[in-house]
């Protein structure tokens, strides 16, 4: 016969639920992944079956100074978290301006890719398989960054105008996981589309 083991208790620790915004955010994240995930199988299971051209090898570069931009902002986003917390408005509002501005980057990439991709190349998402996975995927990524970055904005905003307090320090946490997201996405699609499928 087994005896019972009692677990000691601190009582001095007091559990807490978990943040609503922290959970509520990778919810959501867990849901944009599954339908990034479709995405990226339905791209990788197209590749080189494209009856007509252009081809990815034939058009698509690597967009390196883009990808470092992008991957730099996670680091700012996360600076400008930890000022918030500790109170150094100034200092928030420094980052907040430096991810905006590196996402920005990466979005202007984006659309000059497209461009030359469009009027240069001859590629529309009605040209062949690839241009229709390819917008598709991208597209997708892109109208996240593009949420990411007015979400962002409206932070630097209230950081400038020294409404963001250390008390609203849990609330930019969450929108940084969103940014982390759309990064760590993009090290995906990058590996997909332009590594991988080129």
């Amino acid at each position: 016969m087994s005896e019972a083991v009692l677990i000691p208790h601190n009582s001095t620790e007091e559990w807490k639920l978990p943040s609503r915004g922290i959970v509520g955010m990778a919810c959501l994240i867990l849901a944009e992944a599954a339908i990034f995930i479709i995405f990226i199988v339905a791209y990788i299971f197209y590749i080189g079956k494209s009856l007509t051209g252009p081809t990815p090898h034939d058009v698509l570069s690597l967009p390196i100074f883009a990808t470092v931009c992008l991957l730099s902002s996670s680091l700012t986003v996360h600076f400008a978290v930890n000022a918030v917390h500790v109170g150094k408005r100034t200092l928030s509002s420094l980052w907040l301006a430096a991810t905006v501005l590196l996402g920005g980057i990466f979005l202007t990439t984006t659309a000059l890719e497209w461009y030359h991709l469009i009027y240069r190349d001859g590629l529309t998402i009605r040209t062949n398989l690839f241009g229709t996975t390819f917008y598709s995927l991208v597209g997708l990524h892109a109208t996240h960054v593009i949420v990411g970055l007015i979400l962002l904005a409206f932070a630097l905003l209230f950081s400038l105008r020294g409404d963001l307090t250390p008390k609203h320090s849990e609330r930019l946490e969450v929108l940084s996981l969103y940014w982390h997201f759309v990064d760590a996405v993009w090290v995906v699609v990058f590996l997909v589309v332009y590594v991988l499928g080129r």
